[in-house]
């Protein structure tokens, strides 16, 4: 992925070595080449690498790093400032087409845990996004654990990234608050199969984003398409519980299957249109 010296974004707090006061609590949660290689994962592509992506949760208080950074971790805010901005540039010019203001997000960076209008939250929940406050949190080591296992490659870091901007689109577009109210007068499983459709619907907005990040930029690379595909696959629900050594149980997905978070990137990454990326359209 060709990122390196592209403008960076000035919406980034950075709070690593720093503690905090508990807060609030709630949930939370280009060109013809590049097509064409799509159209072939489309039919051919399938997951290799397994990732571990945790996310959207709070667990124990931990003491703030004391650490100074090294220059990969700069490297790493480095690269997390350039794909934010990218995102503000896409999702700015799609909101504009709709005459609407586009609210761009703040991201946090942070070192072993933060807290946010969700609560706090340690590292190893991975990077999440806080409805509460609108803000993206994560912490620069998650990429280096992403390497350790296996998920090599800055767009897949890239995709991840996207994923939980899908979700500050989903709030501002009230589709977040509306699933919450939903959820509340549901069944458990029932509401499972809610957060699914959330959660697939952020990897349809990754997709977007990658399409006319590429389009306007052409910021891939060779591999590039297959290392999102990749992790697509890895944090799959089913591809989790089968790495836990649990039986594949399908009415406690959260996120979704393999297959299913997969296919929902590539349909974002092959229309880059927001009105594909409906997935609650059969509960109508």
């Amino acid at each position: 992925m060709r990122w390196k010296g592209r403008a960076q974004s000035e919406n980034v707090e950075d709070r690593r070595g720093r503690g905090g006061l508990i807060g609030r609590k709630s949930t939370s949660f280009g060109g013809i080449a590049f097509f064409g290689v799509l159209l072939l994962f489309l039919f051919f592509g399938q997951g290799k690498n397994l990732l571990n992506i945790g996310g959207d949760s709070t667990s124990q208080e931990q003491a703030p790093s004391q650490q100074r950074t090294d220059g990969k971790q700069d490297e790493a805010a480095e690269f997390i400032r350039v794909v934010l901005k990218l995102s503000e540039e896409v999702w700015g010019n799609i909101f504009a087409r709709s005459n609407a203001h586009y609210q761009q997000p703040k991201l946090v960076i942070f070192s072993n845990s933060v807290v946010s209008a969700c609560g706090r939250t340690s590292s190893g929940a991975g990077p999440f996004y806080c409805p509460g406050d609108n803000k993206i949190y994560i912490d620069p080591s998650f990429f280096s654990e992403l390497t350790r296992m296996g998920g090599k490659g800055d767009f897949a870091k890239a995709y991840v990234i996207a994923h939980e901007l899908g979700h500050h689109i989903q709030s501002l577009q009230g589709i977040s608050d509306k699933v919450t109210r939903m959820q509340q007068r549901m069944s458990k499983m029932k509401s499972n199969q809610m957060s699914v459709r959330l959660e697939l619907q952020a990897d349809c907005y990754a997709g977007i984003w990658a399409h006319h990040t590429e389009k306007k930029h052409h910021i891939l690379e060779q591999g590039d398409i297959e290392e999102a595909i990749n992790a697509a696959y890895a944090i799959g629900d089913d591809h989790m519980q089968k790495r836990a050594g649990m039986g594949v149980n399908a009415a406690s997905f959260t996120h979704g299957s393999s297959k299913q978070r997969a296919h929902w990137l590539k349909i974002g990454m092959l229309h880059g249109d927001v009105s594909k990326c409906d997935t609650f359209a059969d509960l109508r």
